[in-house]
């Protein structure tokens, strides 16, 4: 598994912790939200940055209350055309006003990367070989200027091709 973050690969400081028991004295670790329900987080915090994994059949309601002592969201894409996790995100983001790392997790392809980045993902965890791949080439669909899925920011019509929405310059 690669980590794509900030337009690059980079060491991924977080590891999966299965349950309370795994749980190091210090560092990242993400959680399952069942793990995490069994945590007493007063006790147990000591120098350790938590995460949760969320999969797409748990409703971002479950973890509302939980985000804000949270560093980071991981959302699970168990195949391609489950497409929960972009709703999950902009959930997120948008009614919570998660700031956290928010990353996607499971079958992330390079076509998908765009849309990712525009529902609210900073962060990729990347198995797929092609996509790491194309990746490394210097290919990112995440710097392009130009959509054909509507997004959460303002866009500038181009015309009458909507897949050649721009988001709007600031002036």
């Amino acid at each position: 598994m690669a980590l794509f973050k900030d337009g690059r690969f980079t060491p991924d400081p977080w590891r999966r912790a299965d349950g309370i028991a795994d749980l190091p004295p210090e560092g990242y670790v993400i959680m399952t939200v069942e793990s995490w329900r069994h945590l007493d987080t007063l006790s147990n915090r000591r120098n350790v940055a938590f995460g949760l994994l969320l999969e797409p059949s748990q409703p971002v309601e479950t973890i509302a209350e939980d985000l804000p002592y949270l560093a980071l969201v991981a959302l699970q894409f168990p195949k391609f055309t489950d497409g929960r996790g972009f709703s999950q995100a902009r959930q997120i983001r948008e009614r919570y006003g998660f700031t956290g790392e928010l990353r996607a997790t499971g079958e992330v392809l390079f076509d998908q990367l765009q849309f990712m980045a525009r529902c609210g993902f900073d962060a990729f965890e990347i198995t797929d070989p092609v996509t790491i791949k194309l990746l490394e080439e210097g290919r990112s669909p995440i710097t392009m200027h130009h959509y054909y899925q509507p997004g959460d920011a303002p866009e500038a019509a181009a015309g009458v091709s909507p897949w050649r929405r721009q988001p709007l310059r600031k002036t």
